[in-house]
């Protein structure tokens, strides 16, 4: 049986990042609403230069006292790695 953990206005969560540049990292975050966000948007840079990373998919556990969710890389709605190299942001 799974418990699906529960957070008030205030609390204090952490994420983890699977998949993608941001892989294995690790943030916390104060919840605003009584719940965790839907997905996480980073800026990331890349080879020198800033791109927009989407984690989503949150799967949420309580560890402890603490609750733990975890992103996957979003890669349909990141903005593309492999383009950087050619975008004009000079």
């Amino acid at each position: 049986m799974s418990h699906t953990p529960e957070l008030s206005h205030g609390d204090e969560y952490v994420i983890f990042y699977s998949g993608g540049p941001y892989d294995g990292q690790s943030d916390t975050r104060i919840s605003t609403d009584g719940s965790w966000d839907d997905e996480v948007t980073v800026i990331a840079a890349v080879d020198g230069k800033e791109t927009q990373l989407v984690y989503a998919n949150p799967v949420a556990r309580e560890v402890g006292e603490q609750v733990q969710v975890t992103y996957s890389w979003d890669v349909p709605d990141s903005e593309p790695l492999e383009a950087l190299d050619e975008r004009n942001d000079d």
